[in-house]
């Protein structure tokens, strides 16, 4: 055989037809379970330093067996998910308030450069503070708790969204609104027809985004008078000495906040422009 041929007949070694694609599998798995090993064995080593020093002894329950033991309870018991809906809602409403608001403010910042010009600096003022911050005033504006945690939420997630759909504006070809106005397209037309199916990809992606604060600041502003939630039982089990189940209850914010994040990024490969290429 030539010293031309070789190479090729190397490029020619037979693989089974599904290899490439079990090993793509096989990393995709491999990696992010590395990942959990690696934190968790941090997590225990942690734990076994925090038991063998006699001065931080009573905190061991941080450990992983009596947290993830606490945490079997919680679930078999059904009240993990009486500690968590209250603070699914709380989210839930604040996250719908910031899009309400932030949605068509972003629209008009993005669309409009005398908006943008207006808005920059008070919008660049208000989104540095940090929205716990507002606490005192939430709890004067609001006639009950619940009212003013969801307005912190709401203060913390309006901004990604706002930012997102207003850059998404930016992003557009102008020729598309020309063509849309030249076939007789108003106003509303366009942002129905255009903007919309445009900008979805980047207001999902702020989003996201706003899931994450929004998760973030849950917790310490369920600190204020509230007697439910999440940030109430990691509270109330502090002041009990119960320190698996605090623990346990991390986990679980933990865990709710993963399937929020990845449900939102389903979303956002569902309707990203790739997934409607022609192969």
């Amino acid at each position: 055989m030539s010293a031309v041929s070789q190479p090729a007949a190397r490029a020619t070694v037979w693989q089974a037809p599904g290899l490439p694609r079990l090993r793509a599998g096989g990393l995709a798995l491999g990696f992010p379970l590395l990942g959990l090993g690696v934190l968790f064995a941090l997590w225990w080593f942690g734990g076994y330093l925090i038991s063998a020093n006699p001065a931080t002894a009573s905190f061991a329950g941080f450990a992983p067996r009596p947290a993830l033991a606490a945490l079997l309870r919680l679930l078999s018991a059904g009240e993990a998910w009486a500690i968590a809906w209250p603070s699914l809602y709380r989210v839930g409403l604040g996250l719908l308030w910031a899009t309400l608001l932030g949605f068509p403010l972003g629209v008009l910042v993005g669309r409009y450069a005398a908006m943008r010009a207006a808005s920059h600096l008070p919008f660049q003022l208000l989104r540095m503070i940090s929205p716990l911050a507002w606490m005192p005033i939430a709890v004067l504006a609001f006639s009950t708790w619940d009212s003013a945690i969801v307005f912190l939420i709401a203060a913390a997630a309006i901004w990604p969204i706002t930012f997102a759909s207003a850059n998404g504006i930016r992003r557009i070809d102008p020729q598309w609104f020309r063509v849309g106005r030249n076939l007789g397209a108003r106003e509303h037309h366009l942002v129905r027809y255009v903007v919309l199916p445009a900008i979805l990809q980047d207001v999902l992606m702020g989003l996201r985004l706003a899931i994450g604060i929004a998760w973030i600041v849950l917790v310490p502003a369920e600190y204020l008078g509230v007697t439910s939630g999440l940030g109430y039982a990691i509270n109330d089990a502090r002041d009990t000495l119960e320190y698996d189940r605090l623990a346990a209850i991390v986990i679980l914010i933990g865990g709710i906040g993963f399937v929020l994040d990845a449900a939102c990024l389903a979303l956002i490969r569902r309707f990203a422009w790739a997934h409607h290429e022609p192969t």
